[in-house]
């Protein structure tokens, strides 16, 4: 579930309090399925709040007490508990007067308030979002200040009438911005009660009214889109003439080398023409001076779950391919058709259909079975709709795996996914895997007993007894061998590895120094949240050795000829560029990075004779930056332009409808003349 920032206003201004009732109770719902509750129990100015989410084995259990103003403001607030990947949560905050104090992951903070202030957090359930919209829109223009920085707006938008087939209620939604980089969109009734906290995905709604969960995730989802749509009107330049590129370096992933200086002509979608520099332009073109810079083509994420709100985010950061994981099949279609009428920016989506076998901690993406005979018509209904591909998952039965590969080869599908519960990944090679996801679905199998259930968050805590693995023993060699014979490719996602394995509360994660200070407060704030729960003495020590295994494992795949795959399972943008990084400490020089991450997967896909190159022809997806990231990997962290499909971008103009600070600015550009 999309992480809810918390606030807390600082205000000497009414807040204008609402007659809350004894309970509010909530249901959370992802993909039409109950996965949690939020229950806030009042008793005078207290309010205790209990908030429990497990979707697919994990989620966040949160406990809160608040002490509350006349105003109906907190004083003192305690946020305890448990984060999605098990990080304990210990935060406090105070108001004593105009001293506002507080501590969570990252430390000791404080401040004086000398102004009507909001405090973000880092951990606090969604029922704070309903303060927070009543506490903005006592204020004159619905913004204020944000501790430690920023600001956060309300907007009103549209009414509707929600019934719990008995009564109907009118409610209003209102977007929260400033925090992250897209809204949070709260529903409040008439008497400013919180009705419900509403994504694309998922909702928070008031218990009894859970029938209207598919209306309010399309109405999330229609929000989203008309704010996108808007971005991309801003963003997106088409200009109708030919478009060339001037003085840039190719990079050229055959010979892993940059050309001489060029000029790379597109014209609607496709590269028309790569000529010498010293070619004259032809009338009516439009020139973007690329002043020695670099062209590389679209990056190719392989490890999406495709949203649309980080759909032009990917764009920004060069990535214009993707390959989604799981998802939503119906909002995942409907998301590709925008994205193809151009009607919001977004990379090219290649879509993995996702199997998950019924279980008290199945995932909600995709089809779920309940039976090899429904595993294999899902195979079937996957064939029949032109995915590429299917990913079985964790809840599998491993016996009916066997089966569902052998009609996915027979319909000409590859066969990806996790290793399912009670299983190894040498069963799963055997049962015919093309391809294995997740480097830690692989070591598992060396650490735990037949009997113990990675449906659960053990797949990722379990991980800090490979400190003490032998990589040279028989089982993990013959694992390896496995994979080897049997020519399995593996995605590692190794980003996301660092992150739980490394990341330590309150400490700027390793794989976002170079951004970080460019994006939105709240974002900063969570991005500096542990994940692993580390808290026992030896095991910060232990994850970190786990982690180092992990890298020494890849490095053995590397160096035995096993197709390595990148993608980030964290959105890509920002992350991918991370995970390119994290490839090259396996060993791969810069050009072989930007190579496995252009041509090589354009290949995978089976469409590297339209994408994964700069060439006559091709269609025209690249970026520019002004380095030479052969050199250097983070040249491609300071993108000047973006083409994907023939529309040009500039992460310049992007960046700022996220509350994202540019981290390049755009190259010139000269329109032809009237």
């Amino acid at each position: 579930m999309r992480r809810v920032t918390s606030l807390i206003l600082l205000s000497l201004a009414s807040a204008g309090v609402f007659a809350a009732p004894s309970e509010e109770h909530f249901t959370v719902v992802t993909g039409g399925n109950k996965v949690g509750h939020v229950i806030a129990t009042h008793d005078g100015n207290r309010v205790t709040i209990d908030f429990d989410v497990k979707n697919n084995g994990r989620g966040p259990t949160i406990a809160e007490t608040l002490t509350l103003d006349e105003r109906g403001l907190p004083t003192q607030w305690t946020i305890t508990g448990a984060t999605t990947f098990g990080s304990k949560v210990e935060e406090r905050f105070a108001l004593a007067g105009d001293k506002a104090t507080w501590k969570d992951s990252l430390g000791d903070g404080g401040a004086r308030v000398t102004e009507p202030s909001l405090y973000i957090g880092q951990a606090a359930s969604p029922w704070s979002l309903g303060l927070y919209a009543r506490a903005l829109l006592a204020d004159a223009d619905g913004a204020l200040p944000a501790l430690p920085g920023g600001t956060v707006r309300v907007t009103p938008g549209e009414t509707l009438s929600v019934t719990d087939g008995k009564q109907a209620i009118t409610v209003r939604v209102y977007a929260i911005s400033g925090l992250e980089y897209a809204p949070d969109y709260v529903l409040l009734d008439q008497d400013k009660a919180m009705f419900a906290v509403i994504s694309p995905g998922n909702v928070v709604v008031r218990k009894g009214f859970e029938g209207e969960q598919v209306r309010l995730r399309a109405m999330a989802a229609n929000l989203s889109t008309q704010r996108l749509e808007e971005i991309q009107k801003l963003t997106a330049h088409r200009y109708g003439a030919p478009v060339r590129f001037r003085n840039v370096r190719v990079f050229d992933p055959k010979t892993l080398a940059l050309s001489a200086p060029v000029s790379v002509v597109i014209n609607g979608r496709h590269i028309s023409s790569i000529q010498p520099l010293d070619s004259a332009a032809s009338p009516g073109e439009v020139l973007v001076e690329g002043e020695g810079g670099t062209l590389v083509a679209g990056l190719h994420e392989m490890h999406a779950h495709t949203g649309q709100e980080g759909a032009l985010l990917n764009i920004a950061a060069g990535v214009t391919t993707v390959r989604d994981m799981g998802n939503d099949n119906a909002v995942l279609d409907a998301l590709i058709q925008r994205i193809e009428a151009g009607t919001i920016g977004g990379p090219r989506v290649h879509r993995s259909g996702f199997i998950e076998g019924k279980s008290p901690f199945n995932s909600n993406n995709g089809i779920l079975v309940n039976s090899e005979a429904e595993a294999l018509a899902a195979v079937r209904w996957y064939a029949a709709r032109g995915y590429g591909q299917v990913k079985l998952y964790n809840s599998m039965r491993p016996e009916w795996s066997a089966a569902a590969a052998k009609e996915a080869h027979r319909l000409g599908l590859r066969v990806a996914g996790h290793v399912p519960a009670f299983t190894n990944a040498d069963a799963m090679v055997d049962a015919g895997y093309d391809e294995l996801t997740h480097i830690n679905q692989i070591a598992l199998g060396w650490v735990l007993a037949p009997e113990e259930d990675t449906r659960t968050l053990l797949r990722l805590t379990a991980l800090k007894r490979l400190a003490t693995l032998d990589l040279q023993s028989a089982r993990v060699q013959r694992t390896l061998d496995h994979i080897v014979a049997n020519k399995v490719a593996v995605e590692p996602t190794i980003a996301i590895h660092e992150n739980l394995l490394l990341n330590r509360g309150g400490a700027v994660p390793s794989g976002a120094v170079d951004y970080i200070d460019n994006l939105p407060v709240g974002e900063q704030r969570g991005a500096r949240a542990g994940w692993a729960d580390m808290s026992a003495p030896g095991d910060a020590e232990a994850y970190a050795a786990a982690y180092a295994k992990i890298l020494d494992t890849l490095r053995q795949m590397r160096a035995r000829g096993v197709l390595l795959i990148p993608g980030t399972d964290l959105g890509g943008s920002f992350t991918f560029h991370r995970e390119m990084e994290l490839f090259a400490q396996l060993g791969y020089t810069p050009a072989e990075v930007l190579k496995l991450a252009t041509w090589d997967m354009a290949a995978y896909l089976g469409q590297d004779q339209a994408t994964g190159s700069i060439e006559r022809g091709k269609l025209a997806d690249f970026f520019l930056v002004a380095g030479d990231p052969t050199a250097d990997l983070k040249a491609i962290k300071a993108i000047r332009a973006v083409v994907k499909d023939g529309a040009v971008y500039y992460p310049s103009e992007v960046y700022p409808h996220f509350g994202i600070k540019p981290f390049a600015t755009a190259p010139k550009v000269t329109l032809p003349a009237e």
